[in-house]
């Protein structure tokens, strides 16, 4: 899915369990009905921090009973689940094993067939997962220590079953919850992570902490609200918000009340005629991450969509709502043509290639280039002279970036420089935007003239 997380409907004589559901739960309740199965329980592996949990809203669709960790911490009725706790799905069992790290009550559950003692999968949620494991640095510095040690003896464990047990994680490539990840496969087996996995590579305990804690990346902001709202239990609403076309005229009116325009359309038409100070999120894989990144759920919103509108809305829509951001007031009814008809503010800016800016760099033209990848990749890399800021933490850090300049913008692809011209434009300030390709071309392609500076901030 969008946000790197995998869902799990497991089906046996008629019933089923839900592990890990996405708030937009409606969608495994038509599923099961499909195979003419009822759920009847909803399974959680841990309290999750990068999105809201759908299993309220499936408890309230089918009746089914709520079964999570016994020490997570939840405030709404369910079944806790402590190690060695059964549960009966048809004619499977799963059992609970603690597994801590990813987080404290985090609980994988290992899945028998018909009695057999060896198990034929285990749920890993955000422990061992493909070529990877979970993250422990969610929960603060303070605690990252003592999860890292927690999530070495899980894997230890985990990684003691069977060969041919499939592996069946919530986490995997593109969730912020990972570090590290196996590529694109959601699944794999014991046997094929004890050979390839980096994490079950690490023989020791010490090693594992310092290796598994070494330049992780950011993770979005809006998690800090994801374990709250998660242990309270979100109230279950059936579907997702309408969210009405608006014309210009209401759109202004919402804008000068305070919502912010987000613009989901592709860089390049951004980048040619957008709404004045509206910001450049492209509707795909990492939507949801950077929109929670730069606002808060609270935070109202008002949405251009490419066409088809209809489609790209639903898309836009669902993917915030998976992590809390309900308030959304609206899309811009016909788009930006309908905005531009009425004479009202827009704004332009040019797209530039990697050739063009080598160029500009190696013509005396001296051009003040902000690289807005992540602090990680600065590190390990940056082309001399060039700025370093991450998009996220550019509306902070806006009075560092030189007005009465011109900002070339560039990150690996285009997609986090296109939201953080976006966001200069916004402010006044002119920029190109490097559209297509990045630094490691930029390094590659055109080798640096000199010595020369370069900043990280």
């Amino acid at each position: 899915m969008e946000l790197g997380d995998t869902s799990y409907l497991l089906v046996s004589e008629g019933e089923a369990v839900l592990v890990d559901p996405q708030r937009d739960a409606w969608r495994f309740a038509a599923a099961a009905e499909a195979r003419r199965a009822t759920i009847r329980h909803v399974l959680e592996t841990h309290v999750h921090n990068d999105y809201v949990s759908g299993a309220l809203e499936v408890r309230a669709a089918t009746g089914a009973e709520v079964a999570a960790p016994a020490d997570g911490g939840y405030q709404f009725p369910h079944r806790p689940m402590a190690e060695g706790d059964d549960l009966e799905v048809g004619a499977l069992t799963l059992t609970a094993w603690h597994t801590p790290g990813h987080t404290p009550e985090h609980t994988s559950y290992v899945v028998r067939a018909g009695g057999a003692d060896d198990p034929v999968a285990v749920f890993t949620g955000g422990s061992l997962i493909v070529g990877a494991a979970g993250r422990t640095d969610l929960l603060g510095p303070d605690r990252t220590d003592g999860l890292t040690r927690a999530q070495f003896r899980s894997l230890s464990r985990l990684a003691g079953l069977p060969d041919a047990v499939r592996v069946l994680p919530t986490h995997g490539a593109g969730s912020f919850c990972s570090a590290g990840s196996g590529g694109g496969s959601r699944t794999s087996t014991i046997g094929a992570e004890r050979l390839r996995n980096q994490a079950l590579g690490i023989p020791d305990e010490d090693d594992f902490v310092r290796l598994r804690t070494h330049e992780l990346p950011q993770h979005p902001s809006y998690y800090r609200f994801m374990a709250t709202i998660n242990r309270a239990g979100p109230p279950a609403v059936g579907r997702l918000p309408a969210v009405p076309a608006l014309p210009p005229a209401e759109v202004a009116r919402f804008v000068a009340a305070g919502a912010c325009i987000v613009d989901t359309r592709d860089r390049a038409a951004f980048a040619e005629n957008h709404i004045m100070a509206s910001v450049n999120v492209e509707l795909g894989g990492s939507f949801s991450a950077y929109v929670g990144w730069l606002f808060t759920p609270d935070q109202p919103l008002i949405l251009v969509v490419p066409e088809p509108a209809d489609a790209s809305l639903e898309r836009a829509v669902t993917q915030l709502f998976r992590i809390g951001f309900d308030q959304i007031q609206g899309s811009v009814a016909s788009g930006v043509e309908a905005w531009r008809s009425e004479d009202r503010p827009v704004s332009s800016y040019p797209l530039v290639s990697v050739e063009e800016l080598c160029g500009a760099l190696h013509g005396g033209e001296t051009p003040y280039v902000l690289d807005v990848r992540q602090p990680v990749e600065h590190r390990e890399g940056m082309y001399p002279g060039t700025h370093g800021v991450f998009v996220a933490d550019l509306p902070h850090q806006l009075a560092e970036v030189p007005q009465d300049i011109e900002t070339w913008v560039i990150c690996a692809s285009g997609l986090r420089a296109s939201v953080a011209a976006s966001l200069l434009d916004g402010m006044g300030r002119r920029v190109r935007l490097v559209a297509e390709r990045g630094v490691t071309d930029l390094l590659a392609d055109c080798p640096p003239a000199g010595p020369q500076r370069q900043s990280v901030r």
